[in-house]
């Protein structure tokens, strides 16, 4: 049987592998990026920007520093506005679990993008774990591995997920090959 012949299994990078895949390719920083189509990822002062939210035809926000310790927008920000806001109280430290909301966060993304809608996911500076919430929508939503969802998020912006949601994301990657038979 020759090497063509034999497709191997997807397996997850190690995670010092996708660190290097995350840091290739730096581009200057920017408030706001299109990273799949109708999806952005941006800071918090684009968050706060509701004419450029219209502009941007920005319909659903999700806040991945949600509550009144982080940034603390909410639904009643954005209540003279359509926009329909989900947050997530997510703390940017390698030991918050934000595993328990990639689920939720890609059903929320999928529903606004589902109804043709466009969808702006933040944190504090649009880097972490708004990175790590849209990696783990267009894993389970999108069917991408993470090494190629990283590849298409990092092709239009700078994200870095901290180590423990580098972590959780592995693990998501492994689990989800597992039930798609490793393809």
């Amino acid at each position: 049987m020759s090497q063509e012949e034999e497709e191997p299994a997807y397996e997850t990078p190690p995670t010092h592998h996708l660190l290097g895949l995350l840091l290739k390719n730096r581009r200057p920083p920017s408030a706001v990026n299109q990273v799949w189509p109708g999806l952005y990822i941006g800071d918090v002062a684009t968050a706060k920007n509701k004419a450029l939210l219209g502009t941007l035809g920005v319909t659903h926000v999700l806040n991945a520093a949600d509550g009144p310790h982080h940034i603390d927008t909410g639904a009643g920000f954005y209540q003279d506005t359509d926009i329909v806001y989900y947050g997530v109280e997510a703390a940017d430290h390698k030991e918050f679990d934000l595993s328990p909301f990639f689920g939720p966060a890609a059903e929320f993304i999928h529903d606004a993008l589902a109804q043709k809608g466009k969808v702006l996911v933040h944190c504090a500076r649009g880097i972490s774990r708004s990175g790590a919430l849209v990696l783990a929508f267009l894993m389970i939503r999108e069917r991408l591995s993470l090494v190629d969802a990283v590849k298409a998020v990092c092709s239009h912006r700078n994200i870095l997920p901290n180590a423990g949601f580098l972590r959780q994301l592995h693990r998501l990657d492994t689990s989800l090959a597992s039930e798609r038979g490793g393809t």
